[in-house]
């Protein structure tokens, strides 16, 4: 592993780590908010069932069956194939915006664009609403950020992780 190899992995790690965490940071307090209301026996029950589906979907299948290895094979592949410019944007090319497969770039700019729109329209809601969304999304990106973290270990410490990182494959001659 050369320089900008180290140095790619690293940023790629937590670049993409602090995205996460900055997320859960700012989308707490909606959901801890919810303690100080009177929830109603549906508001509750709304609560509970968006919690367990974000756990199962965006945590479980989201994040840790596609999202982690694959940022994780890509941080790997980051460091194996060291090139300054992936170096210096890691955490774009670990989450696949660039130097990705025309599928991966397409599914990647698609999605955030999503996330984006889902996140104006959850800002318009009010307490208790934003709060019961929110606390389902807290849990599936904390369930993602312990995935990643978990994922990357296992890429730089097993010979045998094998997640495709989704890169174009060059040109055969």
């Amino acid at each position: 592993m050369r320089m900008w190899g180290l140095i790619g992995a690293v940023w790629g790690l937590v670049g993409v780590s602090t995205l996460l965490g900055s997320a859960i940071w700012r989308l707490s307090p909606y959901a801890f908010e919810l303690a100080h209301l009177e929830l109603t026996t549906l508001q509750w029950a709304l609560l509970v069932a968006n919690v367990v589906f974000m756990a199962h979907s965006e945590g479980y299948k989201g994040f840790q069956q596609n999202f982690s290895p694959r940022v994780a094979a890509r941080t790997r592949y980051l460091a194996d194939h060291p090139h300054p410019l992936r170096a210096l944007l890691a955490p774009l090319f670990c989450m696949g915006f660039f130097h990705a497969t025309r599928r991966r770039l397409i599914v990647s700019y698609v999605l955030t664009s999503m996330i984006i729109c889902l996140i104006v329209l959850v800002r318009t809601l009010s307490q208790p609403w934003r709060g019961i969304v929110d606390a389902g999304v807290v849990v599936g990106l904390a369930w993602g950020l312990i995935a990643y973290w978990v994922s990357v270990a296992r890429a730089f410490g097993s010979a045998t992780f094998d997640h495709d990182p989704e890169v174009p494959v060059p040109a055969a001659s």
